[in-house]
Formats: C-alpha cells, structure tokens, sequence
C-alpha cells in the first residue's frame, strides 16, 4: 500500500500536474492584476467606469453577474494576446531546419542479386 501511494504520488504526471496548477495559480494572479490595475482603469478612462453591480430586475441582482461576464471577456482577451507573444517568442529562437531526404540505398536482396550477377559475368 505505501509503495503504491509512493508510485501514485512521485509518478511524472502527478509532479507535472501539481507543478500546472502552482504556476497556474501565479499566472491567473499576474493576469488578474493586469486586467484589474491596467486594463480596466484604461477602458473606464475612455467610456467610464465599468461597473454594472447596481444593475437588478426585480429582486435578481443581475449586475454581478454582467460584470463577471464582463471580466471574463477582458481576461480571456488579455490571456489571448498573452499566448500569442509567447508563442511568437519562443518561435523567434528556433530555426526553422528543413529535412532533406536522402534517396534510400538498395535494400539487402538488392546488392545480393547485383553482387551475384558480377560474380556470373567472371
């Protein structure tokens, strides 16, 4: 039983995985700053301050909601343009190697039979 927890537990998906999750973590905190501090102080400079929390119909609060909605399309956005430089980045460093083929030699039989028709020719 501790063998297999110990095997469970140090296999490489597992590690791999914890390791997502923390830089993941990390990540949505620089992402969430980004949208919160720069992006969203920028957009309320140009047509005001996003905020639609007052926003109800009847008892139904639907103004969290929309600003929710709302976050998600910015960050989503935001971690778009975010991917895209990163992969651009990462594709800058590597060039490109073009595979040439090399024609395939004969085969074993090939130089067998060629090998035997010289030897019949002497």
């Amino acid at each position: 039983m501790i063998k297999d927890l110990k095997n469970f537990l140090f296999k490489g998906n597992v590690l791999d995985l914890a390791v997502a999750v923390i830089i993941g973590g990390a990540f949505g905190a620089v992402i969430s700053s980004l949208v919160e501090d720069v992006i969203t102080p920028i957009i309320g400079m140009i047509v005001g301050q996003p905020d639609f929390s007052s926003i109800k119909i009847g008892s139904i609060a639907i103004g969290n909601f929309i600003n929710a909605i709302v976050n998600f399309l910015i960050v989503g956005t935001v971690l778009f343009f975010i991917v895209k430089v990163a992969e651009r980045a990462m594709t800058l460093g590597k060039k490109e190697k073009t595979i040439i083929e090399e024609p395939a030699g004969p085969t074993q039989e090939e130089l067998l039979i060629e090998i035997r028709d010289l030897l019949a020719k002497k």
